[in-house]
């Protein structure tokens, strides 16, 4: 076990900020505290979450609430076939009072972004956030503005619909640290959605502030001192080449899945009040940082083989190596 980093009453702080968070949002999002934990995990690791669902599931809900309880400021962006770049990050125009061209901001000047039915747009339109999402900025016109951190990107799509969508191309999903994919809630979660929000417009309205983004920076500088071991980095990579070397695998998870899934690891042990990551953090987040990272080869897909199976396959016989253990 590593030698502790991190004060204990600080690693006990940083796990109740991250339940009232989750139990902020758990009072609008009715679908279970998986899906608001993931995101969390992946704001503290300073990565961007890719929500698929059908229509009326509370993706939306889920990420206002997410915003609100976070203290963030927020902007939605609704991807259509006619969006253009200039919708997304802004345009400078002509202030006549002044006579000089000012930027008006796009909505990706927000800490928070909800990307809905990202994949509504076609790839020209997508690549705007390309920057925003890898590098924290915007360039407008050859003038570089940098993003108001915490900033994240929470898109969704739609998996059955393909009239008038777009594949979303690799280096986008490429960026996205994680894919969720949300079902329909219980039966009893289901009742009391009907229940507690029958006539109400809007559940996350009244969600509370329970964090501020300065609070939310520094737990992501706590994450980065959280200790991971020499064999679980190992084990990471093992993870990794598996998918690259597997024969109906057409393209593996890349570098940047590697290091997403390490930083992943040390927010999810960090949120879980530990200063140090288990090999149980690396097994659960590998489906969802890994799997839509991986591109099946054609005849794999014709066989309907999804890449959900490839990672299981990868955790079922990629070895974890502990450390030996040498008498003293």
């Amino acid at each position: 076990m590593a030698t502790e980093t991190i004060e204990r009453s600080t690693l006990a702080e940083v796990a109740g900020l991250a339940a009232n968070v989750i139990g902020e949002v758990g009072k609008a999002f009715l679908g279970g505290t998986e899906p608001v934990e993931l995101i969390l995990t992946a704001m503290i690791a300073r990565g961007h979450v890719l929500l698929e669902g059908v229509p009326g599931v509370a993706k939306t809900t889920l990420v206002k609430a997410f915003a609100a309880a976070l203290g963030c400021s927020f902007r939605r962006i609704q991807f259509t076939p006619d969006l253009l770049p200039s919708d997304i990050t802004g345009t400078y125009v002509l202030d006549g009072r002044q006579g000089t061209f000012v930027l008006r901001e796009g909505p990706v000047f927000a800490q928070v972004i909800l990307g809905d039915e990202i994949n509504r747009a076609p790839a020209k339109t997508q690549s705007a956030l390309l920057e925003a999402m890898q590098e924290r900025q915007v360039t407008i016109e050859g003038q570089t503005r940098v993003l108001e951190p915490p900033f994240v990107v929470l898109a969704t799509q739609n998996p059955i619909e393909h009239e008038g969508t777009y594949p979303l191309p690799e280096a986008q999903v490429d960026r996205f640290l994680a894919k969720l994919k949300m079902g329909y809630p219980s039966q009893d979660a289901e009742k009391e959605m009907l229940r507690r929000y029958s006539g109400l417009h809007d559940p996350a309205a009244e969600t509370r502030q329970v964090l501020a983004p300065a609070t939310i920076l520094r737990v992501q500088q706590l994450a980065d001192a959280v200790h991971i071991s020499e064999e679980l980095l190992d084990y990471v990579l093992g993870l990794v080449q598996f998918t690259r070397s597997h024969r109906r695998v057409a393209l593996g998870a890349s570098p940047r899945a590697s290091l997403q899934l390490v930083n992943a690891a040390k927010a999810r042990a960090l949120l879980g009040g530990r200063d140090f990551v288990l090999p149980d953090d690396v097994k659960y987040l590998a489906p969802y940082v890994l799997a839509h990272r991986v591109m099946m080869s054609p005849d794999a897909e014709l066989e309907g083989l999804g890449t959900e199976s490839i990672v299981k396959e990868a955790l079922d016989r990629v070895p974890y190596r502990p450390p030996v253990v040498r008498p003293a």
